[in-house]
């Protein structure tokens, strides 16, 4: 597989994904085993719900495997330590001020595998991470949004 794609992390994604492989490797894959035991006791394997259930989960859980260890023998960590002085980078947290609604918003630009709307990190290939990425303090941007245009301030960069 030449020319795999080159995954972009912080430190604490980077974490965050070997922590989950560990998890998967270890006492997920043991309670696995043991729900299929168990299921394969109950005889008849073609009538029988909980060891296809088993088998599903089974399948699911090591192709989720082979995906974070091709993601980690990719992986680029970005180190936030050499991050640029006042300048939007990845793994930086920045503080927008929304112009319109006069909002401030807190994002920290991360790679695309580790961005969560729910924790405020957005993929520096999103439309607003493209936006960002490099500014200063004190730049305005206008990113392109399906209710249209919205212009934001770049107020503080951590």
């Amino acid at each position: 597989m030449a020319n795999e794609e080159e995954v972009i992390l912080t430190k604490e994604g980077l974490e965050k994904l070997e922590a989950e492989l560990k998890e998967l490797k270890g006492p997920r894959r043991s309670e696995l085993a043991a729900r299929l035991k168990l299921a394969i006791s109950y005889g008849d394997l073609k009538e029988n719900s909980e060891y296809h259930s088993a088998k599903e989960d089974q399948a699911f859980m090591e192709t989720r495997i082979l995906t974070l260890e091709k993601m980690l023998k990719n992986a680029r960590v970005v180190d936030s330590d050499s991050l640029e002085e006042g300048t939007v980078g990845i793994g930086s947290t920045v503080i927008l001020n929304d112009l319109e609604f006069q909002e401030n918003v807190e994002y920290q630009i991360v790679g695309p595998t580790e961005s969560d709307a729910f924790e405020n990190k957005i993929s520096y290939e999103s439309p607003l991470g493209k936006e960002i990425l490099g500014k200063k303090i004190g730049t305005i941007v206008h990113v392109e949004a399906p209710v249209g245009i919205i212009k934001y301030e770049i107020l503080e960069i951590k």
